[in-house]
């Protein structure tokens, strides 16, 4: 199935799912995106650089490069941070990242009021479809 086809059908399985989206992070580019409301193209393209570099932003790669050497495991690639969700005024930001390739991550934005168990739920299932469609 292709990838935009999966990023629909992932909106319709994850509760009060308003945007998704699947960014390769070595260059920031957002492979493909789905929204219930319109948005600007620079908008989106600053959303998918906004996702890369929260997830492995120099700060974030340091507190990794830290927790390998202190707990003396070899820096093999692999990253520390797999998940991470944020809680904005009315939205809920989930972004997991593939386990088959370490440079993309899918994000996923539901409205606040969603099942917080029930969205993490859905969107790991997600992920696996949107790995299969890359």
């Amino acid at each position: 199935m292709q990838l935009q086809s999966v990023i629909q059908q992932s909106m319709r399985d994850i509760p009060d799912c308003v945007a998704a989206g699947y960014v390769e992070m070595s260059t920031g580019a957002l492979l493909a995106v789905k929204t219930i409301d319109s948005h600007p193209h620079e908008v989106l393209e600053l959303v998918a650089v906004a996702t890369a570099e929260l997830i492995q932003g120099s700060t974030v790669t340091a507190i990794e490069k830290l927790f390998r050497r202190t707990r003396g495991v070899k820096d093999d690639g692999q990253h520390y941070f797999q998940e991470m969700i944020v809680f904005s005024d009315t939205l809920l930001h989930v972004f997991v990242r593939a386990r088959s390739n370490q440079n993309h991550v899918a994000c996923f934005v539901c409205r606040k009021s969603a099942n917080i168990g029930m969205v993490l739920t859905k969107t790991r299932k997600a992920m696996s479809h949107l790995e299969r469609a890359v």
